[in-house]
């Protein structure tokens, strides 16, 4: 993707604007306006203000033409969030990268409803890291390790080590104890994601997933599990741990989903990326990270509700 012409304020990128193949608009303030017609006088006002422009910067009036396929670059009015009342633990800091731990409930970058209430911009912020980027991402519902990269130009490096995967990953959740089901174990499976489906499955076919599951200690009718994951494929590990009849404690995706507000931090997920290991791309340098959060133990297990002083500690 190219470098936006606007760079980043207050912690938020700019958004970028594909202009259509075809349309009946003479401006692109008027294709603008009925894109976003909720938005009509505040896109007046940031046309007005030179806060709009084109792919090489120039900024956009009222008279400018609408040109097909062209890109727009502008700065949205963030939407007023209510706060994760959870904190971002920093781990390490360096010239190159920034490496965190972070809390269940807090998405790793802005998405739907959570733009301002995301580790990235929050560290943005909070840091005065405008060129911070990840280079991987956790979900929302899930803690621990996340990796960033302090400036642009360590972006490629760091990303490409996720992307080719040569970082060692360990997770830890805590599920139910079976004795029937003997670890340690690997499990293998074909996952797809369809877009706009919550869940993602698993089908018939060659494999493209494989995690390794060990069952590390037993506590009241629940095991502490260590998950390795080979390969990455969206939500593996829950999907392997339901497959083996072993779901993860507060998920309410897998094996049905159920509907949780937004709000309600009651049960979290417990799963957590508990170890990044990997040889520096830049330094050479063998590193190994470790969260120093931990899941706390059920204790009492009704259906699928918990008490809310079971929710994740941090050490």
């Amino acid at each position: 993707m190219p470098t936006p012409p606007l760079p980043v304020r207050d912690g938020l990128n700019p958004s970028r604007i594909r202009q259509p193949d075809t349309g009946p608009w003479e401006t692109t303030l008027e294709y603008l306006i009925d894109r976003f017609p909720q938005d009509e006088a505040r896109l007046r006002e940031k046309v007005n203000a030179g806060e709009v422009v084109d792919e090489s910067g120039a900024g956009i009036d009222i008279r400018t033409a609408f040109t097909p396929r062209r890109f727009v670059y502008l700065y949205r009015d963030p939407p007023t969030e209510p706060r994760v009342p959870f904190e971002i633990d920093v781990l390490h800091r360096d010239e190159d990268i920034l490496v965190v731990d972070k809390p269940h409930f807090l998405a790793s970058t802005p998405r739907g409803r959570f733009v301002v209430e995301s580790a990235l911009v929050r560290l943005r912020r909070d840091l005065d890291l405008p060129e911070l980027s990840p280079a991987h991402r956790l979900d929302r519902v899930t803690a621990g390790l996340l990796l960033f990269t302090v400036h642009q130009g360590a972006r490629r490096d760091y990303q490409t080590m996720f992307a080719d995967r040569t970082v060692h990953k360990e997770y830890e959740a805590i599920a139910r104890y079976d004795a029937t089901v003997r670890t340690p174990m690997e499990v293998s499976s074909r996952i797809v994601k369809e877009r706009g489906v919550l869940k993602a499955r698993e089908v018939d076919g060659d494999p493209n997933s494989r995690s390794r599951l060990e069952l590390i200690e037993t506590a009241g009718g629940f095991g502490r599990y260590r998950l390795i994951p080979y390969t990455g494929k969206t939500h593996q590990l829950r999907l392997h741990m339901t497959s083996v009849g072993l779901p993860i404690h507060g998920d309410n995706f897998y094996p049905d989903f159920y509907d949780v507000a937004p709000e309600d931090y009651s049960n979290p997920l417990r799963l957590l990326s508990k170890v990044l290991e990997f040889t520096d791309p830049r330094t050479g340098e063998r590193r190994r990270f470790e969260s120093r959060r931990t899941l706390s133990w059920p204790i009492e297990h009704d259906g699928d509700r918990l008490p809310r002083e079971l929710q994740e500690e941090t050490k």
